[in-house]
């Protein structure tokens, strides 16, 4: 409890410019957090909508009526949005008269592609924020640290005999700014790795079912609508 309340001192009697670094620090911790967790809950609802999606896409449910339950929903997203983008523009394909499997497949694929660009930059939301947070945080502190380090010298310099008990303290402040920069730093960094590792596999995912999706698309316009 003493430690605590020695670190809480040193903060409140550090220089002006170094409390503002270690408030501008613990600002990009708590939104680095509150993003954490926000895309933490978004992902594993992504997830969680694919294996839902991909079992009644794949239980042999009649595309048109799949097609027609999720395009009644308020909000559609993930890889329902993929498979609503290339239905839609088969189905519009169709009603041209449009029967060359080449076309409906790249006409298709195109839509799909669009919507897969669109639901990648869903599931990247706060993604840039947490790599710039976890790669300037550390530099932030360091200069909070380099601040506080040169004060404290500079007011060395006005006393006759420096003293460890003189020096110690003003170290001590600013050394907490690089603290301060590596703890909002560090959950930033693993945060940015863990959740661009489950995007790419969501993406591979929503890949490998635009190219399922298409083949699909290729042989009913062959062999003709679905019945």
């Amino acid at each position: 409890m003493s430690a605590e309340f020695s670190i809480f001192e040193l903060i409140l009697e550090a220089s002006l410019l170094v409390k503002l670094v270690m408030l501008i620090l613990l600002g990009f911790s708590v939104v680095c957090w509150a993003m954490i967790f926000q895309r933490r809950q978004a992902l594993s609802v992504a997830k969680a909508q694919l294996k839902d999606f991909e079992d009644k896409f794949w239980s042999g449910a009649d595309l048109s009526k799949l097609y027609s339950e999720i395009s009644v929903k308020n909000q559609i997203q993930g890889i329902e949005s993929l498979f609503i983008a290339g239905f839609k523009e088969f189905a519009r394909l169709r009603k041209s008269k449009i029967n060359d499997p080449h076309t409906i497949v790249d006409s298709t694929h195109r839509a799909m592609r669009v919507a897969l660009s669109r639901e990648v930059d869903n599931l990247e939301t706060h993604l840039p924020f947490m790599a710039t947070v976890g790669s300037i945080s550390p530099y932030i502190g360091l200069f909070g640290t380099v601040w506080g380090i040169m004060n404290s010298f500079i007011g060395l310099g006005a006393v006759q005999q420096a003293t460890l008990s003189m020096v110690a303290p003003g170290i001590a402040e600013a050394l907490i700014a690089t603290a301060m920069g590596l703890f909002a730093a560090i959950p930033a960094v693993m945060a940015f790795n863990r959740f661009s590792h489950k995007v790419e596999k969501l993406e591979n995912s929503y890949g490998n079912f635009m190219e399922e999706f298409s083949s699909i698309l290729q042989r009913q316009s062959v062999n003709g609508p679905q019945a």
